[in-house]
């Protein structure tokens, strides 16, 4: 299937690993060229270079604080350009309605919620004015699987699903699509770092972890290509009539709780 991205440019938030770098590497590969923005310079510049010596293809790097609302407008007016925004840094940690103190909660809010919300300001106001793109926001099963333990994340994730339905409800208007992707855990760095010290701290044995794993459906997490890999239907124009809604990429895990 010809998705038809080859030529387009794409804008990746905490793009230089997991799941921002699987959506780099699908959307290269489609012919896109590319931009990351993270905050680590070290981890933008390795993949960069991991992308150009397999695609060939721009990519440029912007190192920015999205939690920071004037480093989001600034890296949007670098890369406005852009047809398509994938909306993907921030990491929320866990904890319950106590261990998440109002200062560690608004410090996870800012990067995860604001930062969503004012890329996403900022590049439809480019966008309306062209009158095309796409805004792909990766938000989270916990929006729509409630999870006291991580009270913040599921909080944030359920207001972003609601964000991006209200916004793509009338993005339409001006011919621009607004869609999320709700993934499950995701064998990212971040998911076998904690579980490896799980697994530690179980066995005695790090190497154990996939173990922890077993529980999910067909015995495994989600890959971080499994979630790019939608990414880049739901941005091509296949996926034309498809706005203001929300994908779950879980294999049924929501529909078991």
């Amino acid at each position: 299937m010809d998705l038809k991205l080859s030529g387009k440019t794409v804008l990746i938030t905490g793009g230089s690993r997991g799941i921002g770098y699987a959506c780099a590497e699908a959307f290269a590969a489609e012919g896109c060229a590319v931009h990351l923005a993270s905050r680590s310079r070290e981890s933008l510049e390795g993949a960069r270079d991991k992308i150009r010596s397999r695609h060939n293809v721009p990519v440029e790097i912007h190192v920015a604080d999205f939690s920071k609302g004037d480093m989001v407008r600034s890296v949007v007016e670098a890369a406005g350009h852009a047809d398509i925004l994938v909306n993907n840094a921030g990491a929320i940690p866990r904890g319950d309605v106590f261990a998440m103190t109002e200062p560690k909660w608004r410090e996870a809010w800012e990067l995860k919620m604001f930062g969503y919300v004012n890329a996403t300001r900022a590049m439809l106001e480019k966008m309306y004015a062209r009158k095309k793109g796409v805004v792909v926001n990766i938000i989270g099963l916990a929006g729509e699987s409630f999870n006291y333990d991580y009270v913040a994340g599921t909080t944030a994730n359920a207001g972003l699903m609601a964000f991006t339905r209200a916004v793509g409800s009338k993005s339409v208007d001006h011919g621009v699509r607004v869609v999320a992707i709700n993934p499950p855990g995701t064998r990212t760095d971040r998911m076998t770092t904690l579980l490896r010290g799980q697994a530690q701290q179980q066995w005695g044995d790090p190497e154990r972890w996939p173990e922890l794993t077993k529980h999910m459906p067909f015995g495994r997490p989600a890959e971080p290509n499994e979630v790019a890999d939608l990414a880049v239907f739901l941005a091509s124009d296949r996926a034309s009539y498809i706005s203001g809604v929300v994908m779950t990429l879980d294999a049924g895990q929501a529909a078991r709780h």
